[in-house]
């Protein structure tokens, strides 16, 4: 594995083969995908598209890991995996080893991606130098959404480690020179970096760009600004840019909360930000996949008989499940929730829950049945795709599904919570938002929502997402909601620990 140095000083930029586009395929066909800035003819501005190609491409292909690390500290998701990787499992605990090969593969990779962005801005800047007319106002664009990907996994690192070094650049040995920034400085930087690009954001959502399909828009930065300033606890600016999400009318609820998170909801009027794969609809050749293997179960009988397992390393918790269930909740809960016949004994033992709905089964609605199997007791509903939606001879599990990032049901309830937090709307009440998304599942519709409202609704819409539920409640330093099944939460176990070949690599006085 690279470290952290060595993979910021690969200055030459590579362009991937991207293969997660059928608009970026035409274009790197020609350069069998992949082209260093020594072969690049500036004046040729045609081409000021392929560097950009490349920033989604590297943001695109994250690691199995990423999601993993960033969600499972929640009170949602348990580690699962028992019997591999105990660390990862300690890391579930609140037992953090600086020398565990994930905490350093995500740091690596999150930062990785950070250079090749910024290298792909500095190349485009180069084209710039050469453009005219339409081309300049181009040119500004693709900078502005390389602006936006850096943004997003500046705030994921954030999240992770707190305290995290800004890198806008490939002057490496320089950013690294200016030491770590405070998580406070990070998200305000990400809040900035945001106003700074959405005046050269397409006004659309990202399913009606033409050029680059599901691209970043004025509204994906408005989101990842809402998102920084949610952490700094900015409410005012939090409902500020929300409510002009909201108030653009161009979003909308997908109607089928189950569907979203298979391929009829991929590129949806929902989705504000998403990671995109595809299989080309074909049984053979390339394919652009993200590894879903570490979502699925072990043990399955699926519909499809040729389609693969997982490893059963994401689990949702006993405590979200009892949550929902308490809550009257049907469509969310078996969304999210694969159960097994373990599972379901496991919830039955608890004397409040020996009779459960008869909707809570182990065959899910498209009928792949969940068996069980030793690493978990239940599987994330949400990284599951359905046996029968994979294209034929393709039995990858999850093969061809996207993976949502950045939804609208987050900026409703992201703006309800500003407001039930003292901060002034611009549109929509808190409870017209809150009850756009309890709408949608057949929830029953709530008047004067409270913060602890906001919250809950948040647990139950946005569980296994990116980590939400975990930032959430050490932001409000709700510790006691993290203190579940046996695990014991402090003020100590926000942030994970530099990892320890990172921390090698630098100074002693940086360290």
């Amino acid at each position: 594995m690279k470290n952290l140095r060595q993979k910021l000083k690969s200055l030459p930029f590579m362009l991937m083969a991207c293969i997660v586009l059928t608009s970026c395929n035409d274009l790197l066909e020609e350069n069998d995908g992949q082209l260093a800035t020594g072969d690049l003819d500036f004046t040729q501005t045609d081409d000021m598209i392929l560097p950009l190609v490349g920033a989604y491409a590297v943001t695109y292909s994250r690691g199995w890991e990423d999601p993993l690390l960033v969600g499972v500290r929640g009170d949602d998701v348990n580690a699962g995996g028992l019997g591999d990787q105990p660390l990862f499992a300690e890391t579930d605990l609140f037992n953090y080893d600086n020398g565990f090969w994930m905490f350093n593969q995500v740091w690596v990779n999150f930062y990785g991606d950070i250079l090749d962005i910024n290298n792909a801005r500095e190349t485009i800047e180069q084209y710039k130098e050469f453009a005219t007319g339409d081309d300049v106002a181009l040119a500004d664009q693709y900078i502005a959404e390389t602006k936006v990907l850096s943004g997003f996994q500046h705030l994921q690192m954030s999240k992770l480690w707190g305290d995290i070094f800004i890198i806008t650049s490939t002057n490496v040995e320089q950013e690294l020179d200016n030491g770590v920034f405070t998580k406070e400085e990070v998200m305000q930087y990400i809040s900035n970096l945001m106003d700074e690009s959405i005046p050269f954001l397409p006004d659309a959502r990202p399913n009606e760009r033409t050029d680059l399909a599901g691209g970043v828009t004025k509204y994906t930065a408005l989101a990842i600004k809402a998102m920084a300033n949610l952490e700094l606890e900015n409410y005012q600016l939090v409902a500020d840019a929300t409510g002009e999400i909201i108030n653009s009318n161009k979003f909308m609820l997908y109607p089928d909360f189950y569907e979203l998170f298979k391929k009829p909801g991929q590129l949806s009027n929902e989705n504000l930000f998403e990671l995109q794969f595809s299989d080309f609809n074909s049984d053979s050749g390339p394919v652009s996949n993200h590894l879903y293997a570490p979502f699925g179960p072990s043990s399955w009988d699926p519909l499809v008989e040729t389609a693969s397992g997982g490893w059963g390393f994401y689990e949702p918790s006993l405590k979200f499940i009892k949550f929902m269930i308490d809550r009257g909740e049907q469509t969310r809960l078996v969304t999210s929730v694969n159960f097994t016949p373990r599972g379901i004994e496991e919830i039955m033992e608890d004397p409040g829950y020996t009779t459960l709905p008869n909707y809570i089964s182990n065959v899910t609605l498209d009928g792949d049945v969940f068996n069980n199997y030793p690493r978990a007791m239940f599987g994330s509903g949400k990284h599951y795709l359905p046996s029968n939606q994979l294209t034929t001879g393709r039995n990858d599990y999850g093969s061809g599904k996207n993976f949502i990032v950045i939804r609208y049901a987050e900026i409703l309830l992201m703006y309800a919570e500003a407001l039930t937090r003292g901060a002034s709307g611009n549109g929509i009440s808190a409870d017209q938002a809150v009850n756009m998304v309890r709408t949608r599942v057949g929830m029953p519709s709530l008047s004067g929502v409270t913060a602890q409202d906001v919250m809950d609704e948040k647990y139950a819409e946005l569980a296994m997402e990116w980590g939400i539920r975990y930032f959430d409640m050490i932001r409000l330093n709700e510790f006691s909601e993290l203190s579940y099944e046996g695990r014991t939460f402090t003020e100590d176990d926000k942030f994970l620990p530099y990892p320890q070949e990172q921390l090698d690599l630098l100074p002693l006085e940086q360290n």
